[in-house]
C-alpha cells in the first residue's frame, strides 16, 4: 500500500508541476499571466461577497463542470490572493510565532515559519532547497459556558458554507465575518475543496473567517489539503482554469502547514479531539494538554505506533485485530501527510457498530478503529487534570447510500458511532428504519468515549449521489461538569 502512496505522491507532484509549467488554457488567463494582477480594493462584506456568490450555479447543476468565467465573483488571483496573503502573514505573526505557546517554549525551527519554502519544494521549483514536514497539534482553552460550532467537509460546496454564515448572523453568533460573542469560536473540520467547482470561493471565506477572528476561528488539516490529492481530485485544476499560471501554487499549498491537523478543544481539564481523519496511536497529547497558554501547540515529530503497542499489551483484546495491527503500525517520522504511512488525524475512520472488529485495514485508504481501541486511546491521550472525553470528525462520507451515509442522513448530519440500538442486522437498513433507533434529536449529551461523524455539505459530489437538501453543523455548549455539556445539531435546507 505505502509503495503505491508513494508512487502516487511522485505522479501527482510531476502534474503540479506540469499544472505551473505550461501556458494557460485560455486567452482571458494568458493577460493575466503576461501582466501581474494589481492589488484589489477593499474586501467585501459578508453580505456582499453572499450576493456575490450567489450567482453562481450550483455544484449539482454543473455534473462536475466549472461554473462560466464572467460569473467567477473573484475574477483574478489578486483578489483571492489578498486573503491567502493575510492568512499566511497572521499565521506567521500570531499565535502560532509565540515561543510561549509551543511545550518546550520554542518556536520550531527549521523553516517553520518560513513561507517561502516547503516540504515540496524542489518537486515544484527544481532550484529551491526543501524544509521537513512539520505536523502540529494545538489545544484550544475555552471558559464554561462557551459555545464552539463545527462543520466538516465542504468539498467546494460555497453555497451551503455561506447559508450556514447566514444562520449565525440571523441568530446572534456573528456579525459579518466577526464573531458577535465573546464565547463564540468556531472549528472547521478540514477537507474544503476537491469534487467540487467552487473550492476557491470555500477559502477564501474561510481565511476571511480566520484573519477577522484569529483566535476563535480553527480550520483543521483535512486530507485533501495535501498537494498530491489535489493535484488528482480537482482543485488544482480548478485553480488553473480560473486563473492560468498566475494562481501561485506554492503559496496556497504551503498555507497548508500552518493548519493543526488535531485541535483539543476543551474546558475546565476537558476535551474533545477535533481532527479530519481518526485516531494516531503514535502520538501522547499529555504535555500538550498541559500547556499554560488557552492556545498552545506541539509538534507531531516523531510517531511511536509500533512501542504504543508493544507497552499496551491490553489495548486490542480481538486476537484478529492485534495480528493486523502488529503488521501495519510502526514508528516513523512523517515525512508528508501519507509517507512513510499515513497520518491518522488526517486518514483514519471508524467502525460503525460496537460489535465489528477493534482494528481493520481499509485497502488503500488508512485504518479503522473499533469501540474499544477507541476508548482505550482516549483514556491513555488524558492526564491526571486533563480528559480526551471525545472525537468530533468528518472524512467518511461516500457518494453512494452505503452504511454510513443512511447512517448520517438518518442522524440528521451527525452520526455517533457504536449506538446501543444499532446492530449487524440494521447494517444495511434503510434511512426510515434507521431513524427509529439512532439519535436524531436538535440536543444531544456527549457520552465518555464517543465518536461523531460530521456530515459533508449537500451541494457536492456526495450530496448529489446520496440525494439529502440539508447541511449540518453542530454548536457545542461546555459546562463546568462534563456530563452537563450539550451539542446542538443545526440543519441548513438547501435548494440543489
Amino acid at each position: 500500500m505505502n509503495v503505491v502512496k508513494r508512487a502516487c505522491t511522485r505522479l501527482a507532484r510531476f502534474l503540479v508541476l506540469f499544472l505551473i509549467s505550461v501556458r494557460p488554457l485560455f486567452a482571458a488567463d494568458s493577460v493575466a499571466a503576461a501582466k501581474p494582477d494589481a492589488a484589489g480594493a477593499d474586501e467585501p462584506s459578508l453580505a456582499a461577497w453572499k450576493a456575490a456568490c450567489d450567482r453562481l450555479p450550483s455544484n449539482r447543476s454543473l455534473h462536475g463542470n466549472l461554473a462560466p468565467r464572467e460569473l467567477l465573483p473573484l475574477p483574478k488571483f489578486s483578489n483571492f490572493d489578498i486573503a491567502l496573503t493575510a492568512f499566511i502573514e497572521r499565521s506567521k505573526t500570531g499565535a502560532l510565532a509565540q515561543a510561549s505557546n509551543w511545550i518546550g517554549g520554542r518556536v520550531p525551527s527549521d523553516g517553520f515559519l518560513d513561507s517561502t519554502r516547503a516540504y515540496f519544494s524542489k518537486a515544484i521549483s527544481p532550484l529551491k532547497s526543501a524544509i521537513p514536514f512539520q505536523p502540529f497539534a494545538q489545544k484550544l482553552d475555552v471558559p464554561s459556558g462557551s459555545e464552539i460550532f463545527y462543520h466538516a467537509d465542504f468539498h467546494g460546496d460555497i453555497h451551503s458554507l455561506l447559508r450556514d454564515l447566514t444562520w449565525l448572523n440571523t441568530h446572534g453568533y456573528l456579525s459579518g465575518f466577526k464573531a458577535a460573542r465573546p464565547n463564540f469560536y468556531m472549528i472547521f473540520l478540514g477537507d474544503y475543496t476537491d469534487r467540487g467547482a467552487f473550492g476557491i470561493e470555500v477559502l477564501y471565506t474561510l481565511f476571511r473567517l480566520k484573519t477577522a477572528n484569529p483566535d476563535q476561528v480553527f480550520l483543521a488539516r483535512g486530507n485533501h489539503e495535501e498537494i498530491s490529492l489535489q493535484s488528482r481530485y480537482g482543485f488544482a485544476q480548478e485553480a488553473r482554469a480560473k486563473y492560468g499560471s498566475a494562481f501561485d501554487f506554492e503559496k496556497m499549498f504551503r498555507a497548508y502547514d500552518f493548519l493543526p491537523v488535531v485541535i483539543y478543544a476543551g474546558s475546565g481539564g476537558n476535551y474533545i479531539q477535533c481532527n479530519h481523519g481518526g485516531m494516531e496511536p503514535g502520538f501522547s497529547p499529555g504535555k500538550l494538554l498541559g500547556g499554560s497558554t488557552p492556545l498552545s501547540f506541539q509538534l507531531i515529530g516523531n510517531l511511536y505506533q509500533q512501542q504504543f503497542l508493544a507497552a499496551h499489551q491490553g489495548w486490542i483484546t480481538d486476537p484478529d485485530s492485534s495480528d493486523r495491527a502488529s503488521k501495519v503500525l510502526r514508528d516513523f517520522k512523517p515525512e508528508d501527510p501519507i509517507n512513510p504511512s499515513t497520518l491518522g488525524f488526517m486518514w483514519n475512520d471508524f467502525s460503525l457498530l460496537a460489535s465489528e472488529a477493534q482494528f481493520e485495514i481499509d485497502p488503500g485508504r488508512a485504518f479503522v478503529f473499533g469501540q474499544g481501541t477507541t476508548g482505550y486511546l482516549l483514556e491513555a491521550a488524558g492526564t491526571a487534570g486533563q480528559k480526551v472525553q471525545a472525537v468530533f470528525r468528518g472524512h467518511q462520507q461516500s457518494p453512494t447510500l452505503n452504511p454510513m451515509m443512511r447512517r448520517l442522513v438518518a442522524s440528521h448530519g451527525v452520526f455517533r458511532h457504536w449506538q446501543a440500538n444499532d446492530s449487524s442486522a440494521l447494517r444495511n437498513a434503510a434511512i426510515s428504519a434507521l431513524e427509529k433507533v439512532l439519535e436524531h434529536d436538535e440536543i444531544r449529551p456527549i457520552p465518555p468515549g464517543s465518536v461523531w461523524t460530521f456530515n459533508v455539505s449537500p451541494d457536492s459530489y456526495y450530496g448529489e449521489g446520496c440525494g439529502y437538501t440539508f447541511d449540518s453543523f453542530g454548536i457545542l455548549k461546555t459546562a463546568t461538569a462534563f456530563p452537563e455539556w450539550r451539542l446542538q445539531v443545526v440543519n441548513v435546507p438547501v435548494v440543489p
